[in-house]
Formats: C-alpha cells, structure tokens, sequence
C-alpha cells in the first residue's frame, strides 16, 4: 500500500470533500500527538470523536479546502505541508463569525498504523489566522 496516495485521498475526500468515509482512511484509535491549541490534543479519538472533530473544524468553516504542497513519505509516517484557505462563517470557540478568509500555512506528520492514518503531529501558524479574522 503506498501510504502517501492514501494519505492524498483522505485529505481530498474527508476534508475538502466532506465525503463520509472515515472508515476507509482512519484508524479506530486516532491520536493527536502534538497540535498544542486543537481542543482534542493528546487524546486518543474513536471514529464518532474523530467524526466530531471534523464537523467542528467545518462549522467554523464550511468551505475550507487544504492544498498539499509537498510530501515526504516513510515507512510508518508521511509528512506533508499545506496551504489552508476557508472563510469564517461560524464559531471558533466563543468567537463569533467573521465572514472574513484565511490562508496559511502548516506542517503535519501522519502516522499510520495496520495501514490505516492512526494519528498526526502538526504544526500551524494559527496566531496568522486570528490576525487575519480581526481577533489580534
């Protein structure tokens, strides 16, 4: 199986595409290594949770869309970096929507496991991103 197409196709067709196939692409015990302001770092996440997560990140922004602009794949892990664009149409948190864009920029290490995405590592610039929506 070759990790970084899967990995290409579940960012298409799970976050750009909203498509319900978690199942096909996650596996049962998702964790989130490092991701220092998501609310669910350091937890391990079923498919309803990892589900959940998803449908937060979507509220906030219903047409978010991610471009992978480079990917290094290993033997248990791909890395990739991207440009995250969407506009602010619902809440983050308690801050009310903006209706304003984003466009940055991050880094995430996927990890896999029984060939299935078991978990990331992330770094992303969102200190840019509450600039861009006025919060800073």
């Amino acid at each position: 199986m070759n990790k970084e197409i899967l990995l290409r196709e579940f960012i298409d067709e799970i976050w750009n595409k909203r498509l319900d196939k978690i199942e096909q692409y996650v596996h049962p015990e998702y964790t989130i290594h490092l991701d220092t302001t998501d609310p669910w770092e350091g937890q391990t996440l079923s498919h309803s949770e990892f589900k959940e997560r998803l449908n937060s990140s979507f509220n906030s922004f219903p047409d978010m869309n991610f471009e992978i602009t480079s990917a290094i794949p290993e033997e248990n892990h791909v890395a990739i970096t991207w440009i995250l664009t969407g506009t602010n149409l619902g809440m983050i948190g308690e801050y009310p929507p903006t209706k304003k864009s984003i466009n940055t920029k991050g880094l995430t290490i996927y990890h896999f496991k029984d060939n299935l995405i078991s978990g990331h590592t992330q770094v992303f610039d969102r200190v840019t991103v509450m600039k861009q929506l006025g919060f800073m």
